[in-house]
């Protein structure tokens, strides 16, 4: 029963379109998966009325099939950062649990006119810090591949949800690395598209704020490609826009002439657990088969100067959005203390602070652009570390350096956020503990689909997202 819950989201959404499969079928099937697996797991939340989404799930059975939108009949969850009207966006929060969204954000609203349903959201860290998928309204989210596991995060758990099959595509948003390090976790693909591809909301903060975006999920990088056919569209109300692209990637059996460069651990700046470096390298290794050269390189600016830019950008982009929650004695003490010590750094800088960090990002932003003249992609492990106790905040270590911040084994997801390039996690396999890695693969800017076509010859060549977590009784 529901074998077509493992299918890739275009397979599935051709067979309603065709009406080899009902909607009503699928969404059954899927409420089922999530009723019996999501209680283990805890990735799915605010799940909706079984009847509600069974009748939306009929309507879209009786649509004509030559106005099936390309999600039509699809059910989805959306990460818990985004509004989907009537259901609450609690961010994690406990200060927003109980509000319902009084409209769709932009991007669901595309997603919804595509002929997706929505069946819920997916769990989050409170307000998206941190890598870990744990909040005080919610709870944590375990990972499929070993539930005493972290799924990693912020879009944990729109990536456990995928690896366990009750969804066959999700939406996430990555500032460091929120798409790509849950997706390493958990055996999926994550794609952090180039700024500007996939529009935020407007808001105050628009003009200034450009380091965290949207961007899609999957198994499949053709899924991922899917997805941004909806909602990778200019909003008129933002600036900034990249104008519409072509997103149908071809067959792509091949990578002759495509030139890999490979930064491993940063010239030895990035601590590494055992083991990841040589599976990413295993990785790289199908990229040459395919015919990729792939080359070693040093590290190509002083690690700690990107860092301290990041971390002004971001206390001050935190700073932002937050202070206001800060500023109200009764609602700072809701706040986790991760939050309140990015506020409080935000509030502490000066104009000069955030114009240093700026320019380190310029330069950092033209040193890579000079690697590309050389490179078509630059490739890094996704994180630092394995998917590590559920119970834990974050790592304290990486081997014997401990990490001075609660971010700083996250470091590596930086150079791609920084910039503004896109960035896909590709799956690479399971280390000896049986736990799944990826690695970054990183292009210049507007660069999306030739990186998403390079992802789906890697694909092929490999497709690891087919071997199941065991919480399948034949995985």
């Amino acid at each position: 029963m529901g074998e077509f819950l493992d299918w890739e989201a275009e397979a599935l959404v051709a067979a309603m379109r065709e009406r080899r499969l009902s909607c009503e079928e699928v969404m059954a099937a899927t409420l089922n998966r999530v009723d019996g697996l999501n209680p283990g797991l805890n990735a799915i939340i605010s799940r909706r009325e079984t009847e509600d989404l069974l009748s939306e799930a009929r309507a879209a059975d009786r649509v004509p099939v030559e106005a099936r939108g390309a999600l039509h009949g699809l059910p989805m969850a959306v990460k818990d950062f985004a509004s989907v009207k009537g259901v609450p966006t609690s961010m994690g929060s406990s200060l927003f649990a109980e509000t319902p969204a009084p409209q769709d954000d932009v991007m669901v609203a595309r997603m919804r006119g595509a002929g997706a349903i929505f069946i819920g959201k997916t769990n989050v860290p409170e307000f998206g810090l941190g890598s870990h998928t744990f909040n005080p309204v919610f709870g944590a989210t375990h990972n499929p591949y070993d539930h005493a596991k972290s799924a990693g995060g912020s879009s944990g758990g729109a990536a456990a949800a995928l690896a366990a099959r009750m969804v066959a595509l999700a939406d996430g948003s990555d500032m460091m690395g929120s798409l790509r390090n849950p997706a390493g976790f958990c055996n999926i693909y994550g794609f952090r598209p180039s700024w500007g591809v996939v529009p935020r909301d407007a808001g105050g903060e628009t003009f200034l704020q450009q380091i965290s975006t949207n961007g899609p999920m999957a198994r499949s990088p053709g899924d991922l490609a899917l997805l941004l056919s909806v909602i990778a569209a200019p909003n008129p109300k933002v600036p900034h826009n990249v104008p519409v692209q072509e997103w149908t990637l071809g067959p792509q059996p091949r990578l002759r002439g495509v030139r890999v460069g490979w930064l491993g651990d940063w010239g030895g700046a990035y601590a590494m657990e055992d083991g990841i470096l040589a599976l990413c390298e295993a990785g790289l290794g199908v990229l040459e088969d395919l015919g990729a050269g792939v080359e070693a390189l040093p590290a190509p600016m002083a690690a700690e100067r990107l860092w301290e830019s990041w971390c002004t950008l971001r206390h001050w982009a935190v700073a932002t959005e937050l202070a206001p929650l800060h500023a109200d004695t009764r609602k700072r003490a809701a706040l986790k203390a991760e939050a309140i010590w990015e506020i409080e750094a935000g509030l502490k800088l000066d104009a000069m602070a955030i114009s240093r960090a700026g320019a380190a990002r310029a330069r950092w932003f033209e040193r890579a652009a000079d690697l590309f003249e050389s490179y078509d992609v630059l490739a890094l492990p996704t994180a630092q570390v394995w998917p590590f106790p559920v119970e834990w905040r974050f790592p304290e270590a990486i081997g014997a350096r401990e990490m001075d911040t609660y971010h700083r084994w996250m470091e590596v997801v930086v150079p791609a956020s920084l910039a503004g390039l896109p960035a896909i996690s590709v799956p690479v396999g399971f280390g000896e503990a049986g736990l799944p890695m990826g690695m970054q693969l990183i292009a210049r800017k507007g660069a999306d689909r030739a990186l998403l076509e390079v992802a789906e010859a890697y694909h092929r060549a490999t497709h690891w997202p087919e071997q199941r977590p065991q919480i399948f009784p034949d995985a």
